[in-house]
């Protein structure tokens, strides 16, 4: 079993900063790409970003140059920094591990957290 906890999210006016982190727990080995994804109301869930263990990361256009993704191999965590923020931001915002190594002959695939909402008022 592999958990993914969440944190950081909230209120924020337009313009602002706010920074997410995203913990795996459980008997793990490693995570190949750890990354981020976004619902907002009446929408489909889409990709923010993602990282995988070499550090190669992927955004979509839209959060391009307002948004970066890190992580820590060591810890299992990822983070979302997200400057300049605007209302079309707002969403719950969800970490993503795939490909989660726990054992030789295990992997896990596409592990959710249970989502964080950010709001941005104008």
């Amino acid at each position: 079993q592999v958990q993914l906890v969440e944190s950081g999210g909230g209120l924020v006016q337009a313009g602002g900063s706010l920074g997410l982190s995203c913990a795996a727990s459980g008997s793990i080995f490693n995570i190949n790409v750890m990354g981020w994804y976004r619902q907002a109301p009446g929408k489909q869930r889409e990709l923010v970003a993602t990282i995988t263990r070499a550090g190669r990361t992927n955004y979509a256009d839209s959060v391009k140059g307002r948004f970066t993704i890190s992580r820590d191999n060591a810890k299992n965590t990822a983070f979302l920094q997200m400057n300049s923020l605007k209302p079309e931001d707002t969403a719950v915002y969800y970490c993503n591990a795939d490909r989660v190594v726990v054992s030789t002959t295990v992997i896990l695939y596409d592990q959710w957290g249970q989502g964080t909402q950010v709001t941005v008022s104008s």
